[in-house]
């Protein structure tokens, strides 16, 4: 072979792109009420003061229902009982400018706390976490709660119970 044929063939090899492995990750959430309040996580994220529901990612082997009393103790302290699934919502991360590989499924169950609910702290916070509230429901849509689509559907619990519904892919 010449020189300029080596070349010619070198063009061909071009870099091959990784492909992007997306998983769906499963997690379970909880809506703790007592007395007409939620318990939330404040919390400092992507450079802005938020609240978000406790809860997080489901272990190989464990029931969503495991998971959401679990979760909820290690970043609370608190014991609950997931009374029923509330929603089941999805977020897919390519649809609301995102990583392409975050998909992730959350059940959100309706938790009721087991003994004093005001004694909180939790041996496990996420690394955003900056403390627990309980907040009033009607104030819930005031709130920078992320994600913004739970605000409604949390405030309108403080007016009965809600429905279990899929409320689709959710920022």
């Amino acid at each position: 072979m010449n020189a300029e044929h080596q070349t010619l063939d070198h063009t061909w090899e071009l870099p091959v792109a990784e492909p992007v492995i997306a998983t769906v990750r499963n997690a379970a959430k909880a809506v703790v009420l007592n007395d007409g309040r939620v318990l939330l996580q404040r919390a400092h994220w992507e450079g802005q003061d938020c609240y978000f529901l406790p809860g997080g990612g489901q272990h190989p082997g464990e029931t969503l229902g495991v998971t959401v009393r679990r979760e909820v103790r290690e970043e609370t302290g608190l014991d609950v009982t997931p009374e029923r699934l509330l929603w089941l919502r999805e977020y897919i991360g390519a649809n609301h400018g995102g990583a392409p590989e975050d998909h992730r499924v959350e059940a959100i169950f309706l938790c009721r706390p087991e003994g004093d609910p005001d004694k909180l702290g939790g041996h496990a916070e996420d690394d955003v976490q900056t403390g627990l509230e309980w907040v009033e429901l009607e104030k819930v849509p005031g709130l920078n709660l992320l994600p913004h689509g739970l605000r409604p559907l949390i405030a309108d619990l403080a007016h009965g119970e809600s429905p279990t519904r899929y409320l689709g892919d959710l920022a």
